[in-house]
């Protein structure tokens, strides 16, 4: 039998990313940080813009949420195309890296974001496991 495979970006997918991050890291990995992250996908292939809300209490990924439409308030806010961030959930592109070659723009507190940036590796590397059609 084949493996379920996930759309990208879609409230399932949002479901597959909570879980694996709670069964896959410990609180020592994501260093027991507590933060919010909105990542803002430019140009899906739809022609919408989405958002994904990433909630973190104390190391433990609490939620994963697909927005259309308004998104919630969150510390930190990175922009991209679509593209790019297909490209850092299957583990092709670090998310560190992009951001400080210009390709994503951030709002929020560039020396902690950095500072995050292995947590969210850490993130995009569960992120990669998960069957996904893009």
């Amino acid at each position: 039998m084949a493996e379920k495979k996930f759309k990208y970006l879609s409230n399932e997918w949002a479901a597959e990313c909570t879980k694996r991050f709670k069964k896959e890291l410990t609180q020592e990995q994501m260093k027991r940080v507590t933060s919010s992250l909105l990542t803002v996908y430019n140009n899906c292939p739809d022609g919408k813009t989405r958002s994904v809300f990433y909630k973190i209490t104390n190391g433990v990924v609490d939620q994963v949420s697909v927005v259309e439409g308004a998104p919630p308030k969150a510390e930190f806010s990175v922009t991209a195309d679509y593209d790019l961030f297909a490209k850092i959930s299957r583990a092709e592109v670090k998310a560190r890296a992009a951001l400080m070659s210009g390709k994503m723009t951030l709002k929020g507190n560039l020396v902690k974001a950095l500072r995050l940036s292995p947590i969210m590796d850490r993130l995009n590397q569960v992120m990669s496991t998960i069957p996904t059609d893009f």
